[in-house]
Order: C-alpha cells, then structure tokens, then sequence
C-alpha cells in the first residue's frame, strides 16, 4: 500500500513537472521563432551548381543575407532527380534554418518515382516561388538547326537519333522535351545528366544537339554567343531576346510551360518563421535589384506567397500527369 502511495506521489510529481514545462517549452520555441534568423540558415539546392535553380536560389540567398543580417547558405546536393537534397530537408528539424530550393520538377516527383523518401505534400511546406522564367529550346551557337522548324525536320527523317539533355530522368526539361515531341509526333533520344549546367555544356561540347532549360540557367551562354534559342514557352518574346519566336509562333500551339523556383520548409515549421521567409522573399522580389536580375535572365520578377504557391504546385501536378501518362512515363 505504502508504495503504491509513493508512485502516485511520483507521477503526480511528474504532471506537475510537465504542467510547468510545457509553457515555459512553447515559450521558448516561439521567443526561438520570434528572433529567426539568429544564425546562418542553409538553403540546399538539390541539383548541381550552375543551373536555373542554383543560379536563382544564390541570388535569393544573397539578398535575403543583406535584408536579414544573418548569412543564407547554398549547399547543392545532387541526385536522383533532386530527391536525395529534398529528403534530407524533409528529415531536418522544422526551426527554420534548413529550406529547400525547387523548381517545377517537385510537382513531377509523384509521377516518376513509385516510393519517394518524403511525402511532397505533407513533408514540406511551400513559402514561396519567385524567378518565373520561360522554358527555351538551346542549341550550340554554330549548330546546323537555325530554327524550330529545322530541329524538327531533321527528327522526322531520323526518328530517335537527335540527342538532348537535361539535368536527370523526371526533371522538368526531360518533360518538356518529351512534350515536344509528342506534341511534333517526333522522338529524340534523351541524355540525363547530374545537372542543367552539365546539360550545356554538354551542348557546348557538341556531346549532344540541344537541351530545353530556363531562360535563368542560360541566359549567360545566349548572350555570350555560346548559346543560341530557337525557341521560347509563354505567350509573348522576351525582351531581352525579341529576335527568338515563341514556340506558338514556330508553330508548336499551347506549348505554356513556365519555370519558376521556390523554397520549402519542413512540416511544422513556425508560422512566425514562415510568415518572415515570405516577406522577405517579398520584399527581395520588389527590390530593383532583383527585377533586374530576373529581367536579364528573362523572367518575370515577381514572388507567389504560400496560398498561391500552393495553388500553382497543384495545378502543375495536373499539367505533368497528364504529360506523363501521354508518354508512358506516369509511376502509378
């Protein structure tokens, strides 16, 4: 009897304890996300350096340094269609101070993969997209094909044997490639690398004939004529290249896909935390330095909160579903 009373005097000992420490705890947390960023906070890229997103997320990161304080790191982790760097944010702790960059290839990462290490939609949470840049079909400078039309005519009369690449099976280019050609009802031959960079210089070094990529990624090879365009996605030419006709205008009708970059967080991370990510990814985009860098690259400098990243990512997983059941690719 004796020492049933004294358990019961230690458990009640114990919720007491716990009744006490568990407002002191979420104090702590919230001060903790109240004085965000008190560190350096790592951003990992999960693609090699160089391409669109690396190129966009280091601009990003930079700025955020100068309006915070506090140094932004970008660490590239490339792999398995940017999963391994995706997967190692989704385990990292929601404080905060590890995000993810993406672009479009996250909405293709359920229709790929039958088992991913993360649940895209309940593992991270979206903060924001910024840099919406046009996909663009690229050829080396010296290349024979001088327009759409010519790419496409040497594809017909060789079925399979034109060469593009991208940054890995699954990633946003390979889709957009394999969009053309159903929607030309031609074949190329695909040719992955680790990396959108890897990609041109692949193009560069005549390894193979063209590679479809974000205006962001590529935009110093086209204007250091390295790089030429035949062709750009969107509704309109770009600016900065008004000489390159719109896939629409080449003759490929509804060919829309734009690429943006965005930022997750890990589930559970702070509003306060979330709400501060968005206002200053927000403030960057409306800042001159940055509508001229997305200008230059010939993007659309502007940044989509949280709702409306959300709303673009699920309308994107429609679009590549559907891309990916036409070409026999879909996972599930």
């Amino acid at each position: 009897m004796t020492c049933q009373i004294q358990s019961l005097v230690r458990l009640r000992r114990a919720a007491m304890t716990l009744a006490f420490s568990l407002p002191l705890l979420s104090a702590g947390i919230a001060h903790a996300a109240q004085d965000w960023p008190s560190r350096p906070v790592r951003i990992v890229v999960p693609y090699g350096p160089g391409g669109a997103v690396d190129v966009a997320t280091r601009k990003m990161a930079q700025m955020l340094s100068t309006q915070t304080g506090q140094s932004f790191i970008v660490e590239n982790k490339p792999g398995a269609t940017g999963t391994i760097g995706v997967s190692q944010v989704a385990r990292a702790a929601p404080d905060g101070y590890t995000l993810v960059a993406n672009d479009t290839t996250y909405s293709l990462l359920p229709h790929i993969f039958k088992q991913l290490p993360f649940d895209p939609a309940k593992d991270l949470q979206p903060v924001s997209a910024f840099v919406f840049a046009p996909m663009a079909l690229a050829v080396s400078n010296d290349s024979p094909y001088r327009t759409l039309d010519d790419l496409i005519a040497q594809a017909r009369a060789a079925p399979g044997m034109i060469t593009y690449g991208s940054g890995g099976p699954g990633t946003t280019p390979h889709f957009a490639a394999e969009g053309l050609a159903l929607a030309t009802n031609v074949k190329f031959m695909h040719v992955p690398f680790k990396g959108a960079a890897e990609a041109t210089q692949a193009v560069l070094g005549k390894v193979i004939e063209f590679q479809f990529a974000s205006t962001t990624g590529v935009m110093g090879a086209v204007q250091g004529d390295k790089l030429r365009l035949l062709a750009v996605s969107g509704d309109k030419r770009l600016a900065v290249l008004p000489d390159v006709p719109t896939f629409a205008e080449a003759g490929v009708k509804d060919f829309g896909v734009v690429n943006w970059t965005g930022l997750w967080a890990p589930k559970d991370t702070p509003p306060q935390v979330m709400e501060r990510l968005q206002r200053e990814v927000a403030k960057a985009m409306a800042s001159e330095e940055m509508k001229t860098f997305a200008t230059k690259m010939g993007a659309e400098p502007r940044a989509a909160d949280a709702a409306e990243f959300g709303r673009i990512l699920a309308d994107s997983g429609v679009m590549w579903g559907n891309v990916a059941r036409n070409i026999g690719y879909d996972a599930k």
